[in-house]
């Protein structure tokens, strides 16, 4: 093979499929267009054109790699859940404090589902049972568990006084959400980091009052 062969061959490569990292960035690049359309235009103004071209990718791309616009917005959904999944490990991962770690869980609770990107997602969902199976199954199904698994542990170390990690899970869910995410959806404006404070904090007092164990 001559220079000019193996020249060509090299150039071929290069035009070929991109290396898993290079695919990689282009799927992260092409999620993130997918969101700021989204926010721009909301779910039923987004159009796959208008992904690829802020992505700078092929509308054939887009096509070939999620089938759909459905089918790309459940990627999204799924990408959002993995990022949060992994907050929330990290939130109740160590030995610290049960209320200090608790409270920085339900901080991040709050903060995720009143954020800009949940509630664009939430919306988007509502226009579709299919994605709002997935968002279901993707968060508080997905996430439940992980911290019903913590509760448990604190029963387990005498922390807590149930024998019900769901029920308490529950039961802590709704004191630090309440009716706040809904009505963000519904366009009132999203609480401030400051008061997203007070309500974690004060829910989980009230958390540990009702289902903390007595001395």
């Amino acid at each position: 093979m001559n220079d000019r062969t193996t020249t060509t061959a090299t150039r071929g490569s290069r035009r070929g499929r991109p290396r898993a990292g290079e695919r990689e960035e282009r799927r992260h690049r092409v999620i993130e267009a997918a969101f700021d359309e989204l926010l721009e235009h909301g779910y039923d103004g987004v159009t796959m054109l208008g992904i690829a071209r802020r992505a700078g990718a092929s509308k054939e791309t887009l096509y070939s790699w999620f089938g759909s616009k459905p089918g790309l917005f459940e990627a999204v959904i799924r990408d959002n859940a993995d990022a949060s999944a992994q907050q929330v490990h990290a939130a109740l991962a160590g030995d610290g404090d049960p209320q200090a770690t608790l409270t920085g869980y339900a901080i991040g609770l709050l903060s995720l589902l009143t954020s800009e990107r949940s509630v664009a997602l939430n919306r988007a969902s509502m226009t579709s049972p299919d994605l709002a199976a997935i968002l279901l199954e993707s968060g508080r199904h997905r996430v439940g568990p992980i911290v019903e698994e913590y509760l448990a542990r604190l029963a387990d170390e005498g922390h807590l006084a149930t024998d019900d990690p769901a029920a308490a899970f529950s039961l802590l869910y709704g004191l630090v959400v309440q009716d706040t995410q809904i009505r963000v959806l519904l366009g009132e404006r999203p609480p401030s980091k400051a008061a997203i404070a007070r309500r974690a904090d004060e829910a989980v007092m009230r958390f540990l009052d009702l289902v903390g164990a007595r001395e």
